[in-house]
């Protein structure tokens, strides 16, 4: 593989001072030779000036948060990092490379989850190039590379994950963000090392049932909470009758025998747990 060279060239004002005074030389040394007639002279000039003007050409400008990549007929011989006008040999070839913190949200993509049922899900992926080498020639187009391998990887998440808890200490992708969205990082980063990318954070921004079931997971979340609800409200109120009937007996206000305890504790308990008021009936005879 290949990996970068941190290649330290000149600075570009000290060459540009250098060539400028060269150029200066050069033209007068031409001037000299025409004036002389000295032809050796004025053809020594000419080919001086001739690569003083080429030299021109190794200058370029880093921006800051930005590489240049060179190369020389093809081979890598470095990449200079430090922002500024710089100077290095003409014959570079120096490419522009951007390390900027850079995002972008997939697209939304439909697939099963753990339990077989239809989602769709979406991700925002924040990335940045940390290996200018591997960014350019391990892979075709780097950035096209990342958005592909985070779509694959957020893919493959949403196949291992159910999209709502099911069973006791499962982890599932609408209650678990944290440790869904780390797991999530660590997938694309390990498809994205051989890049020269580094995956800063990476987490869910769209999920949801398909649209085919929507509706039936919704009347099962709706039931789910109903049953969860009324469980609550089922051990509240057997609480309260036992508190009732241990009250009772305490204060010894009233005996009760088994048959009118139970049926003191089913009307309490069709009370507090209706969903209804109570309608209350005037008791003529006995209890």
């Amino acid at each position: 593989m290949v990996k970068e060279i941190n290649r330290d060239v000149s600075s570009g004002y000290v060459a540009l001072l250098a060539l400028v005074l060269a150029t200066g030389g050069t033209i007068f040394a031409m001037v000299r030779g025409i004036q002389t007639e000295s032809v050796v002279q004025l053809i020594i000039s000419s080919v001086v000036f001739t690569l003083v003007m080429i030299g021109f050409a190794g200058f370029f400008m880093v921006d800051p948060n930005e590489a240049r990549v060179l190369q020389l007929f093809g081979k890598y011989v470095g990449t200079a990092r430090l922002p500024g006008l710089r100077y290095a040999n003409p014959f570079y070839g120096k490419k522009r490379l951007s390390l900027r913190v850079r995002n972008f949200e997939t697209e939304m993509l439909k697939v099963n989850d753990a339990h077989g049922n239809p989602v769709e899900i979406a991700a925002v992926v924040v990335w940045q190039v940390i290996d200018t080498a591997e960014a350019l020639f391990e892979v075709d187009d780097y950035q096209q590379y990342v958005r592909v391998q985070s779509e694959s990887a957020l893919r493959g998440l949403a196949t291992k994950y159910p999209y709502d808890v099911h069973e006791e200490g499962e982890t599932a992708l609408s209650t678990h963000l944290t440790e869904v969205a780390a797991h999530l990082q660590t997938q694309i980063q390990n498809r994205l090392d051989k890049a020269g990318v580094k995956v800063i954070e990476a987490r869910i921004s769209h999920l949801a049932y398909a649209p085919e079931i929507a509706s039936a997971m919704l009347q099962r979340q709706q039931a789910s909470a109903i049953i969860a609800a009324r469980k609550k409200i089922v051990e509240g109120a057997v609480s309260m009758v036992e508190m009732a009937l241990d009250s009772l007996s305490d204060r010894d206000v009233v005996q009760l025998d088994e048959e009118r305890k139970a049926t003191m504790v089913s009307n309490l308990l069709v009370i507090l747990c209706g969903d209804r008021a109570a309608q209350p009936v005037i008791n003529a005879g006995t209890l």
